[in-house]
């Protein structure tokens, strides 16, 4: 009996089944997943300093701690910036009660000056509370107690793989010939991944540091906090610019009024757009290699299985995913280029190509060539 070949459709069923299941698999245990994945993009980070130091004949234990120490001094010195100015906004937000019912008052004006009935304002006014932007505070104090609570498994993790970076570089340098496709696959993705972060780092810096002098400028309180947000919302693709500006806004809005709020997102947009839109992709060129399809729904996926941590790891994640399902497969071609937007190469034709054709020397006079004789 002859085997017949699986149904396509089959094939395609199959496979969306078992990535519905590997997700939620990966939700149930995002509080690990979560950590494991930010000390391996960390780690990526840091590997040329390693190679840096290994280059220069440094000791071994030399080309762990640097790097080591690089990463967690700025994992500590970002949760001490956020905590201190959280802090700070849980006792600030309730000193802005007066300012808030006062802008509530001059909203119920303004409608009223369309039509809208004041029975429709109260409903309205009363569901928003003061208190819940206290609730909001303290909510994000909480998160940054998990992000403390996490923060020692992700050290760990941190130091294991900055142990075992050296080894694995010799494995990968003594591959074998049936796994040189993975290999080389995972090579890229760590090369595009660190690219990915450098380019992106520099530029959040930048924007970062002229969003708090533009905040400091206008008077709003806590420019450090914002700044430290603009940094960490910027590597969320197409929303981090929004999420970034949107607090900052609302805080401007309560202590200087609609005026103030207007000119912080018309310094945020000119900052961003022109750094972001024009200057960043110049630099970042192609190292993603995800379209901008792709890249939104990496940021749906990877922020309904990992949460906020999953957002804004979604580029590096989605290319270690490329990674291991399509590069590392050379029938897997269309599918990159479905997945960057690029043209795929022509596939190579198996039909033998025609010789090219035999030219005859005529004379200079113009007149056919005689006939050999026999």
């Amino acid at each position: 009996m002859r085997d017949r070949p699986v149904p396509r459709a089959l094939i395609v069923l199959l496979g969306i089944a078992g990535a519905v299941i590997a997700l939620f698999g990966m939700r149930e245990v995002a509080s690990i997943l979560g950590p494991v994945f930010l000390a391996l993009v960390l780690v990526i980070a840091v590997a040329p300093v390693r190679g840096w130091l290994a280059g220069r004949g440094a000791p071994a234990w030399t080309q762990v701690a640097v790097p080591f120490l690089i990463v967690v001094l700025v994992l500590l010195g970002m949760v001490a910036v956020v905590t201190f100015s959280a802090t700070q906004l849980a006792y600030l937000l309730p000193t802005y009660a007066e300012q808030f019912q006062r802008l509530l008052a001059d909203a119920r004006t303004y409608a009223g000056g369309f039509g809208i009935g004041n029975q429709q304002i109260d409903q309205a006014i009363q569901a928003i509370d003061v208190g819940r932007l206290v609730g909001v505070a303290q909510t994000l104090l909480s998160s940054l107690v998990g992000v403390l609570s996490s923060l020692f498994l992700i050290v760990v993790l941190l130091l294991a793989m900055c142990l075992d970076a050296p080894v694995t570089s010799r494995i990968l340098a003594g591959r074998h010939e049936s796994q040189a496709g993975l290999v080389t696959a995972l090579t890229t993705f760590a090369h595009k991944t660190r690219r990915y972060l450098v380019v992106s780092t520099v530029f959040g810096l930048i924007c970062s540091a002229l969003d708090v002098a533009a905040l400091s400028v206008l008077g709003v309180p806590l420019p450090l906090l914002w700044g430290v947000l603009a940094l960490i919302t910027n590597y969320i693709p197409n929303v981090g610019f929004v999420l970034g500006l949107i607090p900052p806004a609302l805080l401007a809005l309560l202590d200087g009024g609609v005026r103030q709020m207007l000119l912080v997102i018309g310094a945020y947009c000119v900052i961003n757009v022109v750094v972001q839109s024009f200057i960043l992709p110049k630099f970042l060129g192609d190292a993603v290699g995800l379209s901008t399809t792709m890249t939104f729904l990496s940021l749906l996926v990877w922020t309904f299985v990992l949460g906020p941590l999953g957002a804004i790891l979604a580029i590096p994640l989605s290319l270690l995913a490329r990674a291991v399902l399509v590069d590392s497969d050379p029938s897997a071609t269309w599918a990159a280029a479905l997945i960057s937007g690029a043209q795929a190469p022509p596939a190579p034709t198996s039909e033998p190509a025609e010789p090219p054709p035999t030219k005859t020397h005529e004379p200079a006079d113009g007149r056919p060539p005689a006939e050999p004789r026999h």
